[in-house]
Protein backbone atom coordinates (compact mmCIF):
# COMPACT_ATOMS: atom_id res chain seq x y z
CA UNK A 1 0.00 0.00 0.00
CA UNK A 2 2.90 2.17 0.64
CA UNK A 3 4.55 1.85 -2.63
CA UNK A 4 1.40 2.28 -4.41
CA UNK A 5 1.02 5.67 -2.73
CA UNK A 6 4.15 6.67 -4.39
CA UNK A 7 6.39 6.13 -0.99
CA UNK A 8 9.97 5.30 -2.00
CA UNK A 9 11.01 1.83 -0.94
CA UNK A 10 14.19 2.71 1.12
CA UNK A 11 11.39 4.38 3.18
CA UNK A 12 9.68 1.56 4.44
CA UNK A 13 10.70 -0.45 7.47
CA UNK A 14 8.82 -3.52 8.68
CA UNK A 15 9.29 -3.50 12.48
CA UNK A 16 6.64 -5.38 14.13
CA UNK A 17 3.20 -4.98 16.08
CA UNK A 18 3.57 -2.04 18.83
CA UNK A 19 0.52 -3.53 20.76
CA UNK A 20 2.38 -6.90 20.91
CA UNK A 21 5.07 -5.23 22.65
CA UNK A 22 2.68 -3.78 25.58
CA UNK A 23 0.96 -7.32 25.64
CA UNK A 24 3.97 -9.22 26.13
CA UNK A 25 5.89 -6.45 28.89
CA UNK A 26 2.28 -6.75 30.56
CA UNK A 27 1.56 -10.46 30.60
CA UNK A 28 3.21 -10.55 34.35
CA UNK A 29 0.91 -8.06 35.57
CA UNK A 30 -2.34 -9.61 34.19
CA UNK A 31 -4.50 -9.43 37.39
CA UNK A 32 -7.53 -11.95 37.91
CA UNK A 33 -10.92 -10.11 37.62
CA UNK A 34 -12.74 -9.87 41.43
CA UNK A 35 -15.63 -12.05 40.03
CA UNK A 36 -13.25 -14.78 38.92
CA UNK A 37 -14.01 -16.86 41.57
CA UNK A 38 -17.84 -16.03 42.21
CA UNK A 39 -18.44 -17.06 38.89
CA UNK A 40 -16.40 -20.33 39.97
CA UNK A 41 -14.26 -19.91 36.42
CA UNK A 42 -11.76 -22.36 35.89
CA UNK A 43 -8.71 -21.90 33.63
CA UNK A 44 -9.61 -23.56 29.61
CA UNK A 45 -12.85 -24.00 30.64
CA UNK A 46 -15.03 -20.96 29.75
CA UNK A 47 -15.39 -18.53 26.91
CA UNK A 48 -14.88 -14.96 26.59
CA UNK A 49 -17.64 -13.41 24.76
CA UNK A 50 -17.27 -9.51 23.54
CA UNK A 51 -19.05 -7.68 20.89
CA UNK A 52 -19.53 -4.15 19.98
CA UNK A 53 -19.65 -3.50 16.03
CA UNK A 54 -22.78 -1.86 15.29
CA UNK A 55 -24.08 -4.64 12.35
CA UNK A 56 -23.54 -7.26 15.29
CA UNK A 57 -25.62 -5.66 18.41
CA UNK A 58 -27.57 -2.56 17.17
CA UNK A 59 -30.46 -4.93 16.29
CA UNK A 60 -31.84 -6.85 19.00
CA UNK A 61 -32.75 -10.08 17.21
CA UNK A 62 -29.52 -10.05 15.75
CA UNK A 63 -27.63 -9.83 18.89
CA UNK A 64 -29.82 -12.49 20.60
CA UNK A 65 -29.24 -14.94 17.63
CA UNK A 66 -25.63 -14.71 18.37
CA UNK A 67 -25.76 -15.37 21.66
CA UNK A 68 -28.30 -18.55 21.47
CA UNK A 69 -25.66 -19.66 18.82
CA UNK A 70 -23.13 -19.37 20.58
CA UNK A 71 -24.70 -22.66 22.72
CA UNK A 72 -24.35 -21.64 25.89
CA UNK A 73 -27.43 -21.33 28.56
CA UNK A 74 -28.77 -17.79 29.64
CA UNK A 75 -27.90 -19.34 33.35
CA UNK A 76 -24.40 -19.79 32.07
CA UNK A 77 -23.80 -16.58 30.62
CA UNK A 78 -22.17 -13.83 33.05
CA UNK A 79 -22.27 -10.20 31.97
CA UNK A 80 -19.44 -8.15 33.28
CA UNK A 81 -18.81 -4.39 33.32
CA UNK A 82 -16.10 -3.35 31.06
CA UNK A 83 -12.86 -4.26 32.55
CA UNK A 84 -9.03 -3.07 32.27
CA UNK A 85 -6.84 -4.08 30.40
CA UNK A 86 -4.60 -6.68 32.52
CA UNK A 87 -8.16 -7.98 34.06
CA UNK A 88 -9.65 -8.73 30.33
CA UNK A 89 -6.13 -10.40 29.32
CA UNK A 90 -6.03 -12.47 32.36
CA UNK A 91 -9.68 -13.54 31.15
CA UNK A 92 -8.22 -13.96 27.45
CA UNK A 93 -5.26 -15.84 28.64
CA UNK A 94 -7.31 -17.84 30.57
CA UNK A 95 -10.08 -18.54 28.51
CA UNK A 96 -10.93 -21.98 26.33
CA UNK A 97 -11.79 -19.44 23.77
CA UNK A 98 -12.75 -16.00 22.67
CA UNK A 99 -15.30 -14.98 20.13
CA UNK A 100 -15.30 -11.45 19.26
CA UNK A 101 -15.96 -9.42 16.73
CA UNK A 102 -12.57 -6.72 18.07
CA UNK A 103 -9.75 -6.38 15.66
CA UNK A 104 -7.23 -5.79 18.44
CA UNK A 105 -8.45 -9.32 20.49
CA UNK A 106 -7.29 -11.63 17.56
CA UNK A 107 -3.85 -10.35 17.57
CA UNK A 108 -3.63 -10.46 21.52
CA UNK A 109 -5.15 -13.98 21.21
CA UNK A 110 -3.16 -15.32 18.18
CA UNK A 111 0.16 -14.30 20.98
CA UNK A 112 -1.67 -15.81 23.64
CA UNK A 113 -2.14 -19.36 21.61
CA UNK A 114 -5.80 -19.03 22.71
CA UNK A 115 -8.37 -19.91 19.63
CA UNK A 116 -10.39 -16.96 18.34
CA UNK A 117 -14.18 -16.97 16.42
CA UNK A 118 -14.23 -13.91 14.60
CA UNK A 119 -17.98 -12.54 13.98
CA UNK A 120 -16.84 -10.54 10.66
CA UNK A 121 -16.55 -11.17 7.68
CA UNK A 122 -13.00 -9.51 6.92
CA UNK A 123 -10.60 -8.09 9.10
CA UNK A 124 -7.58 -5.63 9.02
CA UNK A 125 -5.30 -8.24 10.40
CA UNK A 126 -5.02 -10.79 8.16
CA UNK A 127 -1.93 -12.52 9.80
CA UNK A 128 -4.22 -13.62 12.39
CA UNK A 129 -6.19 -15.68 10.08
CA UNK A 130 -3.25 -16.88 7.61
CA UNK A 131 -0.58 -17.57 10.32
CA UNK A 132 -2.47 -17.25 14.12
CA UNK A 133 -5.48 -18.71 16.06
CA UNK A 134 -8.23 -16.64 14.35
CA UNK A 135 -11.09 -17.62 12.31
CA UNK A 136 -13.35 -15.55 10.44
CA UNK A 137 -16.82 -16.37 11.30
CA UNK A 138 -18.51 -14.02 9.30
CA UNK A 139 -21.84 -12.27 10.47
CA UNK A 140 -24.43 -14.97 9.92
CA UNK A 141 -24.75 -16.55 13.47
CA UNK A 142 -25.75 -19.85 11.75
CA UNK A 143 -22.25 -20.13 11.15
CA UNK A 144 -20.87 -20.41 14.41
CA UNK A 145 -21.97 -23.63 15.84
CA UNK A 146 -19.36 -25.15 12.68
CA UNK A 147 -16.69 -23.22 14.50
CA UNK A 148 -17.91 -24.46 17.85
CA UNK A 149 -17.67 -28.14 17.14
CA UNK A 150 -14.78 -27.80 15.23
CA UNK A 151 -13.33 -26.42 18.46
CA UNK A 152 -14.95 -28.69 20.90
CA UNK A 153 -13.64 -31.82 18.96
CA UNK A 154 -10.48 -30.46 19.69
CA UNK A 155 -9.67 -29.77 15.54
CA UNK A 156 -9.11 -26.16 16.07
CA UNK A 157 -5.79 -25.37 13.80
CA UNK A 158 -2.15 -24.69 15.91
CA UNK A 159 -1.67 -21.29 15.20
CA UNK A 160 1.78 -19.73 14.82
CA UNK A 161 3.10 -15.83 16.21
CA UNK A 162 3.29 -13.63 12.68
CA UNK A 163 7.16 -12.38 11.87
CA UNK A 164 8.56 -9.54 14.48
CA UNK A 165 5.49 -10.10 17.16
CA UNK A 166 8.39 -10.36 19.59
CA UNK A 167 7.82 -6.95 21.88
CA UNK A 168 10.96 -5.99 20.17
CA UNK A 169 8.90 -3.16 17.87
CA UNK A 170 10.11 -0.01 19.75
CA UNK A 171 13.58 -1.00 19.90
CA UNK A 172 13.47 -1.46 15.96
CA UNK A 173 11.78 1.33 15.60
CA UNK A 174 14.40 3.23 17.64
CA UNK A 175 17.38 2.17 15.96
CA UNK A 176 15.94 3.05 12.46
CA UNK A 177 14.97 6.54 13.72
CA UNK A 178 18.56 6.92 15.42
CA UNK A 179 20.13 5.64 12.03
CA UNK A 180 18.41 7.50 9.59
Amino acid sequence: NLLMAGVNKENIFFVGNTMIDTLLKQIPNFQKPPFYEEFELIQGNYFVLTLHRPGNVDEKEKLKSFIREVGIEFLNLKYVEPLGYLEFNYLVKNAKAVITDSGGITEETTVMNIPCLTLRDNTERPETVTIGTNELVGTNPKSIALYLQKLLEGKWKKGNIPEKWDGKTADRIIDILLNI
